[in-house]
């Protein structure tokens, strides 16, 4: 058997690790000394303590590795650890945007906003749309494109979005995925809609979208400089994307926003 401090050294954790790890269920020593209440391990253990260790560095919840170690399939605890594992890569792909934007939100002095005002006129696409959560659009968002690609034989322009302020206002609203094609089809969530005639304020942000808030408010910015007012869902076209790349800084979206123009006071 082995003491408390002899583990501790053989497994790299502290005994103020290992009584917590006790305490809490995750790793009991082999044997108490009901006298002292010494603790001893058995050799056979360490590997158990490694394991703990390892998810704990993960950031397992205690009650997710207790979950893990109590599994006698090993199917089971596979899962338990991907489950795990994609919980991490989602909370990295935040930091990274986080990241991206404060860069770009910091630099002391970014390159003037290019701006277009292009009248756009009606026109007839294929289009997947719904009510859709905030925190939904990226999934929502592959579906339709994938639907749409799988239908519409011969675009006739790039993929384009439209999203009501409400989904960024309220956290839920009506998303609109289209691609103009000379004959819409019908088929599946796949139908024709008629987009109405607009004016856009149009910049074009540049790379993956991890920091397109930033665009969308340097355009918001040169909006109201500008002395126009949002009309309508903003539209979004997709120039350059995962679909024509995998080269993300060569990724490119237009940000269209419907406007029109605010009288200011009388002379």
């Amino acid at each position: 058997m082995l003491a408390i401090g002899e583990f501790s050294r053989l497994t790299h954790l502290s005994v103020r690790t290992l009584r917590r790890y006790h305490d809490a269920g995750l790793l009991e020593p082999s044997t108490v000394d009901p006298t002292s209440g010494y603790r001893y391990y058995d050799a056979d253990q360490i590997p158990v303590a490694q394991v703990i260790h390892r998810l704990r560095e993960l950031d397992v919840p205690l009650a997710d590795v207790q979950r893990i170690l109590r599994s006698a399939d090993p199917q089971a605890r596979a899962a338990l650890v991907a489950e795990h594992l994609r919980r991490l890569e989602s909370e990295l792909d935040r930091t990274r945007a986080a990241v991206a934007s404060l860069r770009r939100l910091l630099q002391p002095a970014p390159a003037p906003l290019e701006v277009e005002l292009r009248e756009v006129p009606a026109s007839t696409v294929a289009a997947v749309e719904d009510d859709v959560a905030h925190d939904d659009v990226l999934g929502w968002y592959a579906g339709a494109a994938a639907e749409l690609a799988a239908v519409v034989g011969r675009p006739t322009g790039p993929l384009g979005g439209l999203y009501d302020n409400e989904l960024f206002e309220q956290g839920r609203g009506h998303v609109l995925l289209y691609r103009p094609t000379a004959s819409p089809p019908r088929a599946g969530r796949v139908r024709p809609v008629t987009l109405p005639a607009v004016e856009l304020a149009v910049t074009t942000h540049r790379g993956e979208h991890d920091d397109i808030d930033v665009s969308y408010g340097r355009l918001g910015a040169w909006v109201v400089a500008n002395a126009l007012a949002v009309a309508g869902p903003v539209r979004e076209t997709y120039l350059v994307g995962p679909d024509d790349t995998a080269e993300k800084s060569a990724w490119r979206t237009e940000i269209g926003w419907p406007v029109f123009r605010l009288a200011r006071g009388g002379t």
